[in-house]
């Protein structure tokens, strides 16, 4: 679930239920009962690992989701590239990039992220959606996993999760 007073009434109120069908490949729904049109509160999930991370090589990963959080409607199919650089840098950092189509707007944006792991339990992952930037700060403990997000750079909300 992610709550994020003040923004587009699609993205003020997230919920997701996925299920890990292999251990590369995950679906789901995403429902946003405060979307503007019909089309906008039910979107499929879908996060395939196509290829796994080495200590060469990124990780390739393939999915579907809803589109950006700015938009009231719509789809985003995506691709990324992401490697954990601890290894190559000493630095606790994975950063990520790659493309989305988003058919809101019907473009190819860019993505980009990095996640920096500060201790066994608090991250941050700063999000950049091909528009706007999204920092969150990370706080898991066991299968809860507990985040504040800042929308646009400015919209504060949450995020809580739990994996069964």
């Amino acid at each position: 679930m992610r709550v994020i007073p003040g923004a587009v009434p699609r993205a003020s109120v997230r919920n997701t239920l996925t299920y890990r069908l292999h251990p590369r490949l995950t679906t789901g729904v995403e429902i946003n009962p405060r979307a503007d049109d019909a089309g906008g509160r039910v979107s499929p999930l879908l996060n395939w690992l196509a290829l796994p991370e080495t200590e060469r090589r990124p990780a390739l990963i393939l999915g579907t989701s809803s589109d950006r959080i700015g938009t009231p409607s719509g789809q985003s199919f995506y691709a990324t590239f992401s490697k954990n650089l601890k290894g190559e840098t000493g630095l606790p950092i994975a950063p990520y990039a790659g493309v989305a189509y988003g058919t809101y707007e019907h473009r190819w944006l860019p993505l980009a992220g990095l996640n920096v792991y500060f201790t066994r339990n608090f991250s941050s992952l700063v999000i950049y959606d091909g528009v706007r930037v999204h920092p969150m700060l990370n706080y898991t403990h066991g299968r809860h996993n507990f985040s504040f997000v800042l929308a646009f750079a400015n919209k504060p909300g949450f995020s809580y999760s739990i994996q069964w």
